[in-house]
């Protein structure tokens, strides 16, 4: 992948303040482990190469098995996830395939049934802020795989 449009250095007051919001929702009560899994899934579905090597590097590094890593496409159909990373998982394929259609009730609903309040808000953030890098690196191509 070569850069196309170095928006990180051509903007950086812009991001100064992404690397922030990431920062932040990095600070959360949810697992670290659930974490990986949710931003790799996003990365998946958004086509940002770069973000699916460095969440899946990130993921083996903290520990997870890369039998899970592998079958993370096909989650649903595996014994691999627990119902809190299955919910996870399916609301940030809700959230990001936004074009489809908005996360439905019955999704929310089994969301807000594996998390709390401030979970599910976290989780929340989390799905949007690794979007929005996805979007930025599928677009301009800031990064460049190593």
């Amino acid at each position: 992948m070569n850069t196309r449009l170095a928006v990180d250095t051509l903007a950086p007051h812009i991001n100064k303040a992404m690397n922030a919001l990431d920062a932040a929702a990095r600070q959360t009560r949810l697992e670290a482990p659930l974490l990986e899994l949710v931003r790799l899934r996003a990365s998946q579905l958004n086509g940002c190469e770069y973000c699916v090597d460095q969440h899946s590097a990130d993921a083996v590094k903290g520990g997870e098995d890369p039998r899970r890593l592998f079958a993370i496409t096909v989650w649903r159909d595996t014994p691999f996830f627990t119902d809190r990373e299955r919910a996870a998982l399916e609301l940030t394929e809700a959230a990001t395939r936004l074009t489809e259609g908005p996360v439905t009730d019955e999704v929310f609903a089994r969301a807000a049934a594996q998390f709390t309040e401030v979970e599910l808000a976290e989780l929340i953030w989390a799905v949007t802020v690794i979007n929005a890098w996805n979007r930025l690196g599928a677009t301009a191509h800031p990064w460049s795989l190593s």
